[in-house]
């Protein structure tokens, strides 16, 4: 009868050493256990200074950003937001232009400032002026901050409508036609070989927006001809004007190489593969009914997503922020972009 109290210790001290392991495996648990519920994210104002191409900006909605799928995202084009935006992007047209200015006296110190500019550097002046201002860039280079391309390839299931019946060969939508050109140039060395139907201001015909998709998918080709060749700058030439309007792109920009990164590389004709305009008509015209539906094996898998807003665009800059570097300045914006 006398061993009661010792049994009781005994189970007691068990008991504390089961309530011990208990308590350092909980504890190891929650070490390693994904942290709850993260704490919520604060919402990114990004201020826009100059609405691209127009001074009267759209409206801009609390909810604009998460219509892409990006929350926590406040665009807004209200300039009184300068001392306490996240960041502030100027659209370099309206700098060019003089129609804008930059708020360097006013600027918040370490707040990030981006550059953002669509166009190829051959229409893109006066960025010698912009040294050592600029932390992050919005383009279509790839290698960009913000990169934002014209238009991209994204996967899809379900077939897609039918390819619209080819009546023509090949069709050129132009409005500024300079002979200095490299596109003039190869255009008035394929004419000679290749019937080619030009629509838009340089010819006097032009297309309304809605008419070019319609009018270009009656064409078993589109000459997808960029006004200049530079780095990664495939534009809507590419992916409205002819993917879009199921019509083949018969392509002059950057290397091959660019364009498959893209797309798929039987899914267009480079000019660069042929060692003559009259070569690349030739190949153009002589081509049969299943060499010419192989170019659309694409469409099976893959459809093509375009990036035309503007209020888009700068909503990528809220998506890509946390990944972005603080400290990083533009030294020479210039010589970056003309490489």
């Amino acid at each position: 009868a006398g061993h009661g109290p010792t049994r009781r210790l005994r189970g007691l001290g068990g008991l504390a050493g089961v309530a011990l392991l208990a308590a350092l495996w909980l504890l190891w648990l929650l070490e390693s256990a994904p942290q709850g519920t993260p704490a919520p994210q604060p919402t990114i104002t990004i201020l826009v200074w100059h609405w691209p191409f127009t001074d009267q900006p759209p409206e801009l909605p609390g909810d604009t950003c998460t219509r892409y799928g990006i929350t926590r995202c406040h665009l807004s084009a209200n300039r009184s937001l300068l001392a306490s935006a996240d960041a502030v992007v100027f659209h370099h047209r309206e700098l060019q232009t003089r129609r804008s200015h930059l708020p360097l006296a006013q600027r918040p110190q370490g707040q990030p400032w981006v550059w953002a500019s669509m166009e190829s550097p051959s229409h893109t002046h006066g960025l010698s002026h912009l040294r050592g201002i600029f932390n992050w860039v919005l383009s279509y280079r790839r290698d960009s901050d913000i990169f934002v391309p014209y238009g991209r390839l994204e996967p899809h299931s379900g077939p897609l409508p039918p390819l619209p019946t080819k009546s023509r060969v090949a069709a050129w939508v132009v409005s500024n036609f300079q002979e200095r050109q490299l596109r003039a140039r190869l255009y008035r060395q394929l004419v000679p070989h290749l019937r080619v139907d030009v629509f838009g201001r340089a010819n006097g015909r032009p297309l309304c927006t809605s008419c070019l998709v319609p009018i270009v998918a009656r064409y078993r080709f589109y000459l997808s001809f960029e006004n200049s060749q530079h780095r990664d700058y495939i534009t809507e030439k590419f992916w409205r004007n002819a993917l879009v309007a199921g019509t083949v792109p018969v392509v002059l920009g950057p290397p091959r190489a660019t364009y498959e990164a893209f797309a798929p590389a039987d899914a267009f004709v480079h000019v660069d593969d042929f060692g003559s305009a009259q070569e690349l008509a030739a190949f153009l015209t002589g081509m049969n009914e299943s060499r010419y539906r192989r170019f659309f094996a694409w469409r099976d898998r893959l459809r093509v997503r375009l990036f035309t807003d503007w209020r888009e665009r700068f909503c990528a800059i809220c998506d890509r922020y946390p990944h972005l570097p603080r400290n990083q300045v533009y030294e020479d914006l210039e010589g970056w972009f003309q490489a």
